[in-house]
């Protein structure tokens, strides 16, 4: 199988343009993408003289180190062990140098644009021209086309078809440029999604019903139980806390935080998290989350059910009720109920030099504010949310949703993150090997319900988070006995990335699994190179957990339940630590795969993801793409990081 990444790294066309009055040659296809997103095809040509918002992502200086930066401050051997980066460190470090914006400007210059058509971002980062369709094409060597999705609810979207190209010396100083093969859109105004039997495409905004790896239910609860002796059948706060050891009073609550990232129209319902506290942590009561509200996000209440309580209402009442109450929990609502929101909107909010374009978004691809169609007015927010020490999100797409360069950019900001502290949380998906919705790819990457080629998740597939499938108490068995990989409703999402390449500290654990228990499939249906990042990294429950949903208790699966509760048990660490005057824990990942911490998790050797026509990997000693390293052992990993500086 030839893999994205090959596809990049595709050798250089000797093509030439005329643009403007300059003939450029030496063209390389900077980004490719093999098939249209499920769902999306093209009707018509985009007509020439429409206007685009071309943004040109420049290359960020020092990108190519991120990783030995990130490796130095989160290794537990590294003498600058948790001597974490200042934001401002951070943008001076990474802003793109000087000769990136001349190459790029000087590019666009002599292509004919006259210099008062384009500028500078804020931060250096990016460079705006508005242009025409037919100067984009002139310039980036494609074609531009109207796209349209088969529900009627999506707008028509323009994109490039297949490729686009830049001139040799100006593709080494940029990352993307958008819009061109991008499809990750957003539904029209107004219109709400049903959920349907068909592949859950891209245009699927974060948060709307269907999206992602959004929790499941089999409904409402008869008979509440809250024994140890029932947890096989029902998850409650004191079954994690016996499974996990987790048994901790918060020290360092004015420097500790724990932050839960929800996008509207996904909200929690203050009633429900009552309920559920009257229940299994009565002193909590009245408790509720600080919310942090981003690009208008806030407690929507017109659309209510499951499908869009369920995720926030999972979240906050296991988070919130694991760390107890003297631990606030940071909500970050992002995105109104309208014109909605995307990891980049909320990465905006987090730090300013991610930003775009003066902290306005790509509108083919993120919430743009203020709304011209009634919803929030004010402006995208760019830097100003606080930085939780600790992030938790339950939302995901495809890999093969996204291009490269989009996912490479965004996975670099989630190591900027971890240099500065925060550990950054996502669960690893629902469908085992396959992606959200079931699909698997074909061999021309096109995501089908009949597809056989595993499709890898996004961001948990990026080697800068912490990735964290699932695991259940099986029927029958014991709070004490072993959890097996989750087999009941979901299975963990798990596997191996087509985009990116597997990080230092992970390579002895991949290595290991791949020789002990090697995978019985043909190398065409999976990235067998053993060269790739492999996920998740850790796994929690994800089984028959109670929640509160509209004044009812129903039972939810899901790596959804996972990501907070492993988020709850890393945050008491991080309390601990702080309380001793220590840094926060950061980037976790070269820690929990060194030698200092092996044991440290609780290992799971039974189970296996199933998807694209396989059972998919087993869960075998070690690390494996099932369960990652393991649960938490609070006890061991609390001890193992009291010990480091």
């Amino acid at each position: 199988m030839v893999f994205v990444t090959r596809l990049i790294a595709a050798a250089t066309l000797g093509l030439s343009f005329v643009v403007g009055s300059a003939i450029i040659s030496r063209r390389v296809p900077h980004e490719v993408r093999r098939s249209n997103p499920a769902g999306w095809y093209p009707v018509r040509r985009a007509d020439s003289d429409a206007v685009l918002r071309l943004r040109v992502g420049l290359k960020q200086n020092n990108i190519d180190e991120i990783e030995s930066y990130l490796l130095d401050v989160s290794h537990p051997e590294s003498p600058n062990y948790g001597k974490h980066w200042t934001p401002a460190k951070v943008a001076e470090t990474f802003r793109p140098s000087a000769e990136a914006i001349d190459t790029v400007q000087s590019w666009l210059l002599e292509s004919g644009l006259e210099a008062h058509r384009f500028r500078l971002s804020a931060s250096g980062g990016w460079i705006q021209a508005n242009v025409t369709i037919e100067e984009a094409e002139s310039l980036l060597g494609t074609e531009y086309y109207v796209y349209r999705f088969s529900d009627e609810a999506f707008d028509e979207h323009i994109a490039c078809e297949g490729s686009y190209h830049l001139p040799e010396h100006v593709s080494k100083h940029v990352e993307l440029v958008t819009p061109t093969l991008h499809f990750d859109v957003k539904p029209k105004i107004g219109r709400t999604l049903e959920k349907r039997d068909s592949p859950a495409g891209p245009a699927r905004r974060i948060g709307q019903p269907g999206f992602g790896s959004g929790p499941k239910t089999t409904g409402r609860i008869e008979n509440l139980f809250n024994e140890l002796a029932n947890c096989d059948e029902q998850i409650t706060l004191d079954c994690l806390r016996a499974l996990y050891e987790f048994d901790y009073v918060p020290l360092a609550t004015k420097k500790n935080s724990l932050g839960i990232v929800e996008y509207t129209p996904q909200v929690y319902v203050p009633s429900d998290l009552d309920m559920f506290f009257k229940n299994f942590s009565e002193s909590q009561i009245g408790e509720r989350p600080t919310m942090v509200s981003i690009d208008g996000g806030f407690l929507q209440t017109n659309q209510t059910g499951f499908d869009f309580n369920g995720e926030s209402n999972l979240d906050l009442e296991y988070a919130m009720g694991l760390v107890g109450k003297e631990q606030k929990v940071t909500l970050y609502q992002t995105g109104d109920d309208l014109e909605g929101a995307s990891f980049n909107n909320l990465l905006d909010a987090l730090d300013s030099t991610f930003c775009t374009f003066e902290g306005g978004d790509d509108p083919t691809q993120d919430g743009v504010y203020p709304d011209p169609e009634g919803g929030f007015q004010g402006p995208n927010q760019c830097g100003g949310a606080p930085l939780s020490l600790i992030i938790s999100t339950s939302y995901g797409y495809n890999e093969a949703d996204l291009t490269p360069f989009y996912m490479q950019r965004q996975c670099s900001e989630y190591a900027k993150l971890g240099l500065m502290g925060v550990t950054v949380l996502y669960s690893s998906g629902d469908d085992g090997v396959a992606g959200n919705g079931e699909v698997c790819l074909e061999p021309d990457g096109e995501q089908t319900l009949s597809g056989q080629i595993f499709n890898p998740s996004f961001p948990g597939g990026c080697p800068f988070v912490t990735s964290v499938g699932a695991t259940q108490v099986s029927p029958g068995k014991k709070v004490t006995d072993p959890e097996s990989a989750c087999e009941q409703v979901i299975f963990s999402g798990g596997g191996f990335s087509n985009v990116f390449a597997i990080p230092e500290y992970q390579k002895s654990a991949v290595e290991s699994y791949l020789t002990k228990f090697p995978p019985p499939y043909p190398s065409d249906i999976w990235n067998s190179t053993g060269k790739s990042r492999a996920f998740p990294d850790i796994a929690a429950n994800g089984a028959n957990y109670v929640i509160t949903v509209q004044g009812e208790f129903l039972l939810v699966f899901g790596t959804s339940c996972a990501s907070p509760v492993s988020a709850a048990i890393l945050s008491g660490v991080n309390d601990a630590r702080l309380a001793l005057g220590k840094s926060p824990i950061g980037f976790i990942n070269p820690t929990i795969y060194s030698t200092a911490f092996h044991g440290a998790f609780n290992d799971i050797t039974n189970g296996t993801n199933p998807g694209c026509g396989t059972v998919g990997f087993s869960a075998r000693p070690g690390w494996d793409p099932v369960t990652g390293l393991g649960t938490p052992n609070f006890p061991q990993l609390l001890a193992r990081w009291l010990l480091l500086p």
